[in-house]
Parts: C-alpha cells; sequence; structure tokens
C-alpha cells in the first residue's frame, strides 16, 4: 500500500477512500485504515462472515504498517520509477492477498467481505471485487481522494489477478483424525 503511495499515480480504490478520510479526521493515513477495518468488519454481520486470528491481525497490522513504511519510503524521483513500482504493487498485493486468505487464518476485513459476499452468491471473486472496488473508489473521490491512472490498473486488475491467485495457494482444512480402535462410542 505504502509503494503505491509513494508511486504517486493514484491509490487503489480502498485507499483512495482511506486517504478521502484521513484527510477529513485527525488521524494518520495508517490509523484510518485500522478504524476502517473495524467498521468493514460491521459489514460481515448480516453476510454471516466470521473473523478469524489472521482478520483481527491485518485490521490492525496493515495501517500500522503502512505508517511505518510511509516513514521509510521515499517518494518515487520520477515517473518512470513511479509507474513501476505502481505496476509491482498490483500484482504483489494479489499476490499477498492469496497468501493471507489461503493460510486459513481469516480474511482481512475487506477481502472477508468479498469473500463473504462470494459466498453468499452474489458473484464470482473478479465480479464481487471490481464491484466493491468501484464503490469505495467513488465514495473515495467524493471525499477527494487521489485518484490516477494507478487507480484504474488496480481496481480493474486486482479481481482478474487474485481469482486464478486463491486457489493456487489455499491450504486445505486438515481431515481429523480416525478415532483409536476401542474409543468410539457405541451407535
Amino acid at each position: 500500500m505504502a509503494v503505491m503511495v509513494r508511486a504517486g499515480m493514484g491509490l487503489d480504490p480502498w485507499d483512495v477512500f482511506h486517504q478521502g478520510l484521513a484527510d477529513r479526521l485527525p488521524f494518520s493515513f495508517g490509523i484510518t485504515i485500522v478504524l476502517v477495518s473495524f467498521v468493514v468488519l460491521l459489514l460481515w454481520i448480516p453476510i454471516r462472515q466470521r473473523p478469524g486470528f489472521g482478520t483481527l491481525a491485518n485490521a490492525v497490522v496493515i495501517g500500522l504498517a503502512t505508517d511505518a513504511s510511509l516513514a521509510l519510503l521515499p517518494v518515487a524521483p520520477n515517473v518512470t520509477v513511479g509507474v513501476v513500482a505502481m505496476l509491482l504493487s498490483v500484482p504483489l498485493n494479489a499476490l499477498a492477498g492469496a497468501l493471507y486468505i489461503g493460510a486459513g487464518l481469516g480474511p482481512g476485513p475487506r477481502d472477508g467481505l468479498m469473500t463473504g459476499l462470494v459466498a453468499r452468491g452474489v458473484g464470482p471473486v473478479m465480479v464481487v471485487r471490481t464491484g466493491l472496488e468501484g464503490s469505495v473508489l467513488l465514495g473515495g473521490w467524493l471525499l477527494g481522494g487521489p485518484v490516477g491512472i494507478g487507480t484504474v490498473v488496480y481496481a480493474l486488475g486486482i479481481g482478474p489477478m487474485l481469482q486464478p491467485l486463491m486457489p493456487i495457494f489455499a491450504i486445505d482444512k486438515p481431515v481429523p483424525a480416525a478415532a483409536p480402535a476401542g474409543l468410539t462410542s457405541p451407535a
């Protein structure tokens, strides 16, 4: 997320929303991300999505790590570096998302909203993710968040990149071990 911010080519749609809010709140960009994470978790209730340890860790760690990374990363020195950074950040974000969703410890708040809607039959990952990205992009743009070519690349690219990666990195749930002979209850 911080690489995309420093690329200066526009933020991903959720970050357009986060930045638009951060500009109106007395919080840093990262703390705004944390606060939005917990609001998004409330949207899980009607779709019966359940958080895991990874969900809660993501809700806090992503925002704090973004603030720390922004403090360390310089702004892209020129357009070429900005374009390369932006083009690398989208597939790297898709890979990171597929890895942590696949770990089975609970998706992050925004990805859990996506996976919950997919599980409820709203549509495939590609369609649901792109729809969510478009919705928060509109809200972020209305709040004055920075939109650029990187925003469009991310909004149109993340769903199609994430959909084929998720099954590759999904860890199958372990099969329960059979009870040792003599320890089973009678039927």
